[in-house]
C-alpha cells in the first residue's frame, strides 16, 4: 500500500517560519548593540542638528550599553545625509538625526533621492528648539505690531537673511510673511552665522536665527529681539514674548529633531533604541545641558514620531505651494 505523506499547510509552514524569524530577531535585539553605532547628521558641524546630536549621543549610548559616533554628511539641505541612512543596511548600526526639514524637503525638492515615509523608520523625537525674530537696531519698529505696520507701509523695501534656501531660518520667515501678510525680500546666505552678521551690520533688516545663537548678540545690544517663534517663551530669553502673544496669534514655528533608521530595521532594535533614547532624555544631566542651549526634550514612541512627520508634511507642502517657495 502506498503511504500518503500529508505536508503541513502553506499557512502553517509560513507561521512556523515567521515564529522562528521572530525569535531570531528578538535574540538579535537582545544582544544589540555589539559594535559602535553611526549617527549621521546631514549638516556641517556646529549647526543646531549637530549640537542636538552631540548633546544626546553620550547619554543615549550609556543607556544603550554601547557607543555612538557622529558622522557629518552635509549637502542638498540635508538630503544627502538622510539618503545615506535610507540606503544603509537595516541593522541598527547606521541611523540618522534630522530637523523638521525631514517634513519640509519632500515638497521643496523636485527630485528626492528617497521616500521619507517608505524608506525611513522613525525611532523617536529628540528635542525642539526655537528661532527668534531679530532686527537691526536702526529699524524703528520696537515690537511685532510696529514691524508688521512698517513692512506693510513700505512693501519690498526691507529684506531678511536666512541660512540658505529651504533652511529652517527661511521657512520660519516665510511662515511669518504668510501669517502677517507682509512682503519681505529673501536674501539667502551660506549659513546662519553670516546672515546674523549682516543683520547686525544692517545689510538686511531682520532675520530668524536659532535662539541660542542669537542670545549673546541680543544681550550685548547688537540686535533687538521682537519675538520667539515657538508656542511658549524661552528660558534663554524670558522677557521676549512669543510672536503669537505679541500680535500674530496664528503664528508658531519650532525646529524639532527626529532620529530614524533605514526601513526594514527590526522592530525590536527600533524599540530598544527608542527606550534608551527616552531614558537618556529623562536624565537630569542631559535636561540641564539641553536647557543651556535652548533645547526642550521631546521623548516619544516611534509611532508618535511617525505621526508628527505625517501631520506636518502636508502642512508644509501647502505653504510651499501657495508661496511658490523653492530650494534654489
Amino acid at each position: 500500500m502506498n503511504r500518503i505523506h500529508v505536508w503541513p499547510s502553506l499557512t502553517r509552514r509560513t507561521a512556523v517560519a515567521a515564529a522562528f524569524a521572530l525569535l531570531s530577531t528578538a535574540a538579535l535585539a537582545q544582544a544589540y548593540p555589539t559594535k559602535a553605532i553611526k549617527l549621521v547628521v546631514p549638516y556641517a558641524p556646529g549647526g543646531s542638528a549637530d549640537i542636538a546630536a552631540r548633546l544626546v549621543s553620550d547619554e543615549w549610548a550609556k543607556a544603550l550599553g554601547g557607543s555612538i559616533f557622529i558622522e557629518n554628511k552635509g549637502g542638498a539641505g540635508g538630503n544627502i545625509g538622510v539618503d545615506m541612512v535610507a540606503k544603509a543596511a537595516p541593522d541598527g548600526y547606521t541611523i540618522g538625526l534630522q530637523t523638521v526639514s525631514l517634513a519640509i524637503n519632500p515638497a521643496l525638492t523636485a527630485k528626492m533621492p528617497y521616500d521619507t515615509l517608505k524608506d525611513l523608520t522613525p525611532i523617536g523625537l529628540v528635542a525642539s528648539s526655537q528661532h527668534v525674530l531679530v532686527v537691526n537696531n536702526s529699524l524703528p519698529a520696537k515690537n511685532i505690531q510696529e514691524l508688521v505696520a512698517l513692512l506693510k507701509a513700505q512693501p519690498g523695501k526691507y529684506s531678511y537673511g536666512s541660512a540658505g534656501a529651504g533652511s529652517t531660518f527661511h521657512m520660519s520667515a516665510e511662515l511669518f510673511k504668510a501669517v502677517a501678510g507682509v512682503p519681505i525680500v529673501h536674501i539667502p546666505y551660506r549659513g546662519g552665522g553670516p546672515a546674523m552678521i549682516d543683520t547686525i551690520s544692517g545689510q538686511v533688516a531682520l532675520s530668524f536665527p536659532v535662539l541660542s545663537a542669537a542670545q549673546p548678540h541680543v544681550q550685548a545690544g547688537k540686535l533687538r529681539a521682537l519675538g520667539v517663534t515657538g508656542p511658549k517663551r524661552s528660558g534663554l530669553m524670558p522677557d521676549v514674548p512669543t510672536i503669537a502673544e505679541a500680535g500674530l496669534p496664528n503664528y508658531s514655528f519650532e525646529t524639532w529633531f527626529i532620529v530614524f533608521a533605514p526601513a526594514g530595521t527590526p522592530q525590536p532594535v527600533v524599540d530598544k533604541l527608542n527606550t534608551a533614547l527616552n531614558q537618556a532624555l529623562g536624565t537630569v544631566a542631559l535636561k540641564e545641558r539641553m536647557a543651556k542651549d535652548g533645547f526642550d526634550p521631546m521623548p516619544s514612541t516611534p509611532e508618535q514620531a511617525r505621526a508628527r512627520l505625517e501631520k506636518e508634511m502636508p502642512l508644509w507642502a501647502k505653504l510651499i505651494k501657495e508661496r511658490g517657495i523653492t530650494s534654489e
